[in-house]
């Protein structure tokens, strides 16, 4: 049978006929691999460089993406400004917990392997435009920033060294809640972080606390909502039970956007919500505007 002279030009076009490009020494592409990535939320292909550039935030939509603590360190205060505390607290296994043959210990210890921390909280003194501050920051890489008693401690202890430089706190929030390997250990940590900022404010000194991707749990519920400044990265989840629990204890759809920073901030349980390329300004004016006595003091530390 005769074909159409359409068709045939149609069978040169098509995918089968296609022709074919000898590649060079014999690989699939001379393009290096991971220098392009996908965009979790607006799906589209972005040069990795341009990303991690514009500190990990999508260049297209503006999505945050999670960073460690370190990189939060190095973005957010002055250079060779920060001095760590409290190093030497680490974590003991008081239940004798175990789940998959694997003990606690030995979970943490993958968990320090993989972000380079003693624990899921990383404390210390630094600088932030040369006004002095407490620093804490969570670690999601550590048993997903996981609060324990250790984490309670060197809270607790940040408190103390706010009050005794007589300087503001700032805390970078980043977990999935309680720790479970703890027990009611790590849920009595709650009550003690809470209590500890009591003491800051009675000694009239600011705490502002920023809640990243994700804040949940028992963290969400102590003092990562007791802030005198409570703010939010764009698009971080925060919450304290997941969707899925809430929506099949309470049988109802829930609405849309719940428990994004968006969400609690159109209803008040957000003061503020900063893009992270704006952070470090806003946070400096913060603590310019609530500790004047020691901007003007030319940002000593010192007791009161």
């Amino acid at each position: 049978m005769m074909r159409h002279p359409s068709q045939k030009a149609f069978e040169k076009m098509s995918l089968f006929s296609r022709k074919r490009f000898k590649l060079r020494n014999g690989t699939k592409s001379d393009i290096p691999e991971g220098l392009w990535m996908k965009c979790d939320s607006c799906h589209q292909t972005v040069y990795r460089a341009d990303v991690e550039e514009n500190l990990h935030v999508c260049t297209v939509c503006g999505k945050h993406y999670r960073i460690g603590a370190w990189k939060r360190v190095e973005i957010t205060v002055d250079a060779d400004s920060f001095t760590e505390t409290h190093g030497e607290l680490l974590t003991s296994d008081p239940l004798g917990f175990s789940v998959g043959g694997e003990s606690y210990l030995e979970r943490i210890a993958r968990a320090r392997e993989s972000s380079h921390l003693e624990e899921a909280l990383l404390t210390g003194f630094a600088a932030l435009n040369g006004q002095p501050i407490v620093l804490g920051v969570m670690e999601t890489d550590f048993i997903m920033g996981s609060m324990g008693a250790v984490v309670g401690e060197k809270f607790c202890r940040m408190i103390d060294d706010s009050i005794e430089k007589s300087c503001a706190l700032v805390v970078f929030a980043a977990s999935g809640g309680a720790r479970m390997q703890e027990g009611i250990l790590a849920l009595m940590q709650m009550a003690k972080t809470a209590d500890a900022v009591k003491r800051l404010n009675d000694a009239r000194l600011p705490y502002i606390s920023v809640l990243t991707d994700p804040t949940t749990g028992g963290v969400l519920a102590s003092f990562a909502s007791l802030g005198d400044i409570i703010v939010a990265e764009p698009g971080a989840y925060i919450g304290f039970a997941g969707k899925r629990l809430i929506m099949g204890a309470l049988k109802m759809k829930l609405p849309e956007g719940f428990q994004t920073a968006e969400y609690q901030f159109q209803n008040g349980f957000v003061d503020a919500i900063v893009k992270r390329q704006d952070m470090r300004n806003f946070l400096s004016r913060c603590v310019q505007y609530l500790t004047p006595q020691i901007a003007q003091a030319g940002g000593q530390y010192g007791n009161k």
